[in-house]
């Protein structure tokens, strides 16, 4: 829309533009245009925009063969929205964003996120929408130029602090181009700047404790003066000690250290277990027949290499609320590395019944002690790498503490946040996972199957 069409459009249906909801509308079409081209929409993408407003993206979106969900606030330009550009491929959902759960999109394979953010929840959306795990492929956003330049900062200056350093722990960060305040109306008192965010490779940095980290992080940049000597000093006594083997200036302060030395730091204060694989390998495990009866045992590589039938135990951890406790599997493990398992698992070992191992992989893998329930047992087979599977329930009410040397990362997730990620990304799981869960989902289908938000 030109200028005098924003003006004409928002009396026509009442809108003053409100400055605590951000509303700056963008008039510049050359530059929305640029914004479309950089997203890189191709027909296989589920764009989200974020304060569409007057639909200045979304059109364009649209006609690059997009499906589109606007998530816009105001419920008056939401229904402009419908009204204006109805589509088949549309979607527009009226709902603060900071309310929207960003899980449900992975019920979609390739998920780009685009938006003008407004200036004063900025901070919270992009943290909201960063978490980890993502299922967002692209970010591309337009903010107060003074927050982009702190998202894609460098060490050493004036813009980098703990921000930066949370923003680029999964992600990488690309200043695109500054906005002039003169685009949109009305102008807000500073210029934007557009940013461009992708996920990191995860095994592009070193393993560590991410929550060792954050607290490092916020105890440096409290106070950015101060050498981190001084405020580190609880966590590393042997500052000098520290600073020589990380190769950084003892008398740093929290600006000069880069991502690789903030975690080359949490590290150093508790190193990254790392597991032996000599041990791994000494393994026993039962060898079973067809029917499961025990014919002889075996080590883990003779097993594993010549595909013999073996038992193992899946176990679902489910809270409060019914959500369910996936962990995301150590980027050490021998199979399927990476990839998203149930709560805890692991195979069953020479002398051991499947309870007993259930019992040895639960607190083994996430510190717990809590009573299980069988819910069913899979037949081995391909699907099952030739596992037969016991598949166990159990609840609790605390946060798993997991094992670093098991688990590289977890989350609790709703059962049908879980069935429409499985759906549409079932490379993202390990197979024994897969095959448990559609038997689970089989024998308890409306098991808290709820969901706050809609993203068809």
């Amino acid at each position: 829309m030109t200028l005098s069409e924003i003006r004409a459009t928002l009396k026509k249906i009442g809108v003053s533009p409100v400055k605590t909801l951000g509303q700056n509308f963008l008039h510049d079409q050359n530059l929305a245009r640029w914004i479309v081209d950089h997203a890189e929409i191709t027909l296989d993408d589920y764009l989200v925009e974020i304060g569409p407003g007057l639909g200045a993206l979304t059109a364009l979106a649209l006609n690059r063969g997009a499906r589109v969900l606007a998530i816009e606030k105001d419920t008056r330009l939401a229904n402009f929205l419908r009204e204006r550009l109805s589509h088949p491929r549309l979607e527009v959902i009226n709902i603060d964003a900071l309310k929207f759960d960003a899980r449900v999109l992975f019920s979609h394979r390739r998920v780009k996120l685009i938006g003008n953010l407004p200036y004063n929840i900025s901070s919270a959306l992009l943290l909201k929408f960063l978490e980890y795990p993502s299922p967002i492929s692209l970010w591309l956003f337009m903010l107060q130029k003074e927050m982009a330049q702190r998202l894609s900062a460098s060490p050493s200056t004036h813009e980098y602090g703990s921000l930066t350093l949370r923003a680029q722990l999964h992600h990488r960060v690309r200043y695109l181009r500054t906005i002039p305040a003169t685009v949109f109306l009305p102008q807000p008192d500073v210029d934007s700047a557009l940013i461009r965010i992708s996920p990191r490779d995860p095994l592009e940095l070193p393993a560590r404790d991410d929550e060792l980290l954050a607290k490092l992080i916020r105890s440096g940049f409290s106070q950015r003066r101060k050498q981190l000597k001084k405020l580190l000093r609880a966590q590393v006594s042997e500052w000098d000690t520290a600073a020589c083997s990380l190769s950084f200036n003892p008398k740093a302060r929290a600006e000069e250290l880069s991502l690789l030395h903030w975690i080359g730091l949490a590290n150093y204060i508790a190193p990254p277990p790392s597991p032996d694989p000599g041990a791994m390998n000494d393994e026993r495990f039962p060898v079973v027949d067809k029917n499961d009866r025990v014919l002889r045992y075996a080590h883990r590589l003779d097993v594993h290499g010549n595909n013999l039938r073996h038992r193992a135990v899946h176990i679902l951890i489910f809270n409060q609320t019914g959500a369910v406790y996936l962990q995301q599997r150590s980027r050490w493990k021998d199979r399927h590395p990476l990839k998203w398992d149930s709560s805890a698992a692991g195979h069953v070992a020479a002398g051991e019944t499947y309870n007993q191992a259930a019992q040895r992989e639960l607190k083994e893998e996430l510190g717990v002690n809590t009573g299980l329930k069988k819910i069913l047992k899979l037949p081995a087979s391909a699907k099952t790498e030739q596992e037969f599977v016991w598949l166990y329930r159990g609840d609790l009410g605390d946060i798993p503490i997991p094992n670093r040397s098991e688990i590289e990362a977890g989350a609790f997730f709703p059962p049908a946040i879980i069935d429409g990620w499985v759906a549409a990304r079932p490379e993202n799981f390990a197979p024994g996972f897969m095959e448990s869960w559609k038997a689970y989902r089989r024998k308890n289908p409306r098991a808290a199957n709820t969901n706050t938000n809609t993203a068809t």
